[in-house]
């Protein structure tokens, strides 16, 4: 009678392999030599940014710009954020701008002082539900009725534009006179506040970065060194602390920058350790092959579309806020080249499967970082666009070139 050797019950058995700081240096330098980036360029990009715009106009990197930055970018960085999902399946949505419009003018005419005038909260509720609606019906549309997004969403460009204009009507302005809105990018924190934030943060990122070895090494997978994860935890802490007592000695970080990084750990939970997440990169990366997996394709995608479209509302909010009213134009100008610009100057491909909710932050900041600095210059907007499409332009050429590169040492 044969004999089977025993296999190991418990994934306690399986055998972890050993990194260095070295071998993770290598790795990463290999990486990025095969074409895989990362946020390497964009950070070098934000070091370019900062120190030009700063020999040109000493006033870039004082404080007060500093918070102002953060109040002006959070509207483009809070809709990139989540347009980054309906990138990843390869796929627009060109209404953003507007549909941010309408979260912001519903908000703004349920809060109108008169004798039907909404709570703070069911207002912001009743936007957000309008923004989740809108989504849902152009999903459908894309991934049920077979419509392309670029057709759906440029259609709710235009029709999303014709409702802000029949809401607001002969009004013409509407001012938000909402404490608690206008409070989101017009109040700041206390230094107290700001410090509990920070602690709480760093605390938090520390419990995922033990988890997260505990985890690879339960199933006996390479685990990054512990040299270098407390050098990360230490940068994070050391840029952390900076910024707010930076801040402080200004006016400190608006409410706004707290909400940012709410929604900045949420959807990151949600792309990358849930199943959702996972299957909108298996359903960017190949669709087909997602589906024959047993993903339903069509569900991913009319969710991605949701998602964008709710947060597209709360990034009309936000604007609101900072802007303290709503018009006609509300939704319009730059709001939707930026968010898009913002995803993927931060690294999010067009061609779907590849990028990060981080990589619309920072690219939120670099598209924030251009149009302050070149307000301070006093440069016309005509040129202002020009500049962005500039950087938008080198972005995408440089996700071309990484993926061919990739795609040559067999990485893509």
């Amino acid at each position: 009678m044969s004999t089977v050797a025993e296999t190991p019950e418990t994934p306690e058995a399986l055998p972890v392999e050993k990194q260095s700081l070295g071998d993770a240096v290598r790795a990463w330098w290999t990486g990025v030599r095969n074409g895989e980036l990362g946020a390497l360029p964009i950070a070098i990009g934000i070091v370019v940014i900062a120190v030009y715009f700063q020999a040109r106009n000493s006033n870039f990197l004082t404080a007060g710009n500093f918070v102002n930055l953060i109040a002006q970018a959070s509207p483009v960085i809070v809709i990139g954020m989540c347009i980054v999902f309906v990138l990843l399946l390869g796929e627009i949505d060109l209404s953003v701008g507007y549909v941010s419009g309408m979260g912001g003018v519903i908000a703004a005419v349920l809060l109108v002082p008169d004798s039907n005038q909404w709570a703070t909260g069911p207002a912001i509720l009743a936007a957000l539900l309008v923004g989740l609606g809108i989504g849902l019906l152009q999903g459908w549309f894309f991934a049920k009725v077979g419509v392309p997004s670029f057709v759906v969403t440029l259609a709710g460009l235009l029709a999303w534009n014709g409702v802000v204009l029949l809401i607001i009507g002969s009004q013409g302005t509407i001012v938000i006179q909402d404490k608690v809105i206008n409070g989101l990018a017009n109040d700041y924190m206390s230094s107290t506040l700001a410090l509990t934030v920070l602690i709480v943060s760093i605390a938090a990122y520390i419990a995922q970065q033990l988890l997260a070895v505990r985890s690879r090494a339960k199933y006996g997978l390479p685990n990054v060194p512990w040299s270098l994860i407390i050098l990360k935890i230490v940068l994070l802490g050391g840029v952390g602390l900076f910024v707010v007592l930076w801040a402080d000695t200004n006016r400190g970080i608006p409410y706004v920058g707290l909400l940012m990084l709410v929604l900045y750990v949420v959807w990151s939970f949600v792309a990358y350790r849930t199943r959702f997440g996972r299957h909108v990169y298996a359903v960017g990366g190949n669709a087909e092959a997602a589906r024959r997996a047993g993903i339903n394709v069509t569900a991913i995608r009319i969710a991605c579309f949701a998602i964008c479209s709710t947060m597209a509302a709360l990034g009309g909010i936000i604007l609101a806020s900072r802007l303290s009213s709503v018009d006609t134009s509300t939704g319009g100008g730059s709001i939707l080249l930026y968010s898009i610009a913002a995803a993927v100057i931060g690294g999010t491909s067009l061609f779907g499967g590849r990028g990060t909710v981080g990589s619309a932050v920072l690219g939120g900041i670099v598209i924030g970082m251009v149009a302050n600095g070149l307000g301070l210059l006093n440069v016309s907007v005509g040129t202002q666009y020009i500049v962005t499409g500039i950087v938008l332009l080198g972005a995408v050429t440089l996700d071309s070139l990484s993926r061919r590169k990739s795609a040559a040492s067999g990485r893509a």
